[in-house]
């Protein structure tokens, strides 16, 4: 959830749960040193980040079944906040008062691992549960040879279009195994393009993680080792997105100027008038296409799109213990049961998002038929895979001072594609280590 959706659900959970401070952190379980020498249960606290409605239900539910089945081992529920998790979790690693089980994402438990707060819970899981997820989802959460987390939840780029407008342009909707090559898709927005409407509308509000992440697709990695130190390079490869995006926009003119300042929901009123034929955002977006779309209006969901390969960034939601927790067996017994492949797609069902695991995606094509755009999410779940950039230690303050203030001009047609370059090559010069 590496893209605008993780700061959506940021500002949604504030107002959808109940911020959990540091005092009742402390005070929701038992676990840890309370366990020791008593002839009860073992008792851990699991810190759970679910806001969605359908997704704390399936954590609570899982939770409750657990404890039903395992009177020896009780696992206590404890809600948190994607806005104040970071410094929570922070807090309680240095008072020594840490939740035993903790969900967070890829992108930034490095930080928590390579200060020793985190268990490798590759010790912990089974084998099943290891071999379930592929090696370059589990490379995300790898931090000095040692797993930090177990990767669970995706969230890939896909395209929402709008069928009628489609098939008026006798436009066919891919297989789900069969995304468009970008010429394919620029070619095609061209033709939708025409009387005030617009082929695409890319919403570039936040433009870096977009860009970085479809630039996979053509091995456009941005960060590069040189000798121990990360810098940035941007070459033929690195250009080829955001000149792409740069001539629908100016080139072709089929992509919508207007968008550029949007977010992916800020541009929905516009998709279902109409003046938008497709909506590149993420997976979860056909959560408010289900929600808002008006009654009769017909959307797909297109796979993502490729270049020499359909490539893009995973950053998934996981999973981690607490180096500290005295039950971190325990802990990894509840996890491999809390993500086998059954539970494991009722979470990411609940969520809108696609599950790590390979049975589990095919267990969510079966549960929902493959409707809404599941048979999609399930299938580019193949192509997410870790990425330079997600390691590389200086990397928001980059992208914060220097990548989309840069981006922004550009696809504002500000600077050229080598201006462009020169800045976010400087902007690496002095924040990266």
């Amino acid at each position: 959830m590496f893209t605008s959706r993780i700061g959506r659900r940021r500002l949604v959970a504030i107002a959808a749960t109940a911020v959990v401070g540091l005092g009742a952190l402390a005070a929701c379980g038992d676990g840890g040193d309370d366990n020791e020498g008593s002839s009860g249960p073992v008792k851990l606290r699991f810190l759970s980040l679910a806001w969605q409605k359908e997704s704390l239900q399936a954590n609570k539910d899982l939770v409750a079944k657990w404890n039903a089945d395992h009177p020896d081992i009780q696992i206590e529920y404890v809600q948190g906040d994607w806005n104040s998790v970071h410094d929570q979790l922070l807090t309680s690693f240095e008072g020594g008062d840490a939740p035993d089980i903790f969900q967070y994402e890829a992108a930034a438990i490095g930080e928590f691992s390579k200060q020793g707060y985190l268990a490798d819970v590759s010790e912990l899981i089974s084998d099943d549960l290891k071999k379930q997820i592929s090696q370059g989802v589990w490379d995300t959460v790898t931090f000095d040879g040692k797993v930090a987390g177990v990767p669970f939840l995706l969230e890939s780029q896909v395209i929402i279009a709008n069928k009628k407008m489609l098939d008026a342009a006798g436009i066919a909707v891919p297989p789900a195994d069969g995304g468009w090559t970008w010429d394919e898709f620029q070619a095609n927005a061209r033709k939708l393009t025409g009387g005030g409407k617009y082929g695409v509308a890319w919403a570039l509000k936040s433009p870096t993680n977009r860009v970085l992440n479809l630039s996979l697709n053509f091995d456009g990695k941005f960060f590069y080792d040189n000798g121990g130190r990360t810098e940035v390079r941007v070459g033929d490869a690195e250009k080829e997105v955001p000149q792409r995006i740069h001539d629908m926009i100016y080139v072709d003119k089929s992509a919508s100027p207007e968008a550029l300042g949007m977010s992916g929901t800020d541009a929905l009123p516009g998709f279902f008038d109409g003046k938008y034929a497709m909506v590149p955002g993420s997976v979860s977006l056909r959560q408010q296409m289900v929600e808002q779309a008006p009654a009769g209006f017909e959307w797909v969901t297109l796979p993502p799109v490729k270049g020499t390969s359909a490539n893009q960034a995973a950053n998934p939601q996981t999973l981690s213990v607490s180096a500290d927790s005295k039950y971190q067996k325990e802990a990894g017994q509840f996890l491999d049961f809390f993500l086998n492949p059954t539970n494991m797609a009722a979470l990411a069902k609940g969520d809108w998002l696609v599950p790590t695991g390979e049975q589990a995606n095919q267990e969510l094509v079966k549960l929902t038929g493959g409707k809404q755009g599941w048979d999609v999410a399930a299938d580019s779940a193949a192509d997410l895979t870790n990425a330079p950039f997600q390691k590389a230690d200086g990397y928001p303050e980059w992208k914060t001072k220097y990548a989309t203030p840069a981006l922004q001009q550009y696809f504002a047609n500000k600077i050229s594609i080598d201006e462009l370059a020169a800045q976010l090559v400087e902007g690496g010069k002095q924040v990266l280590r």
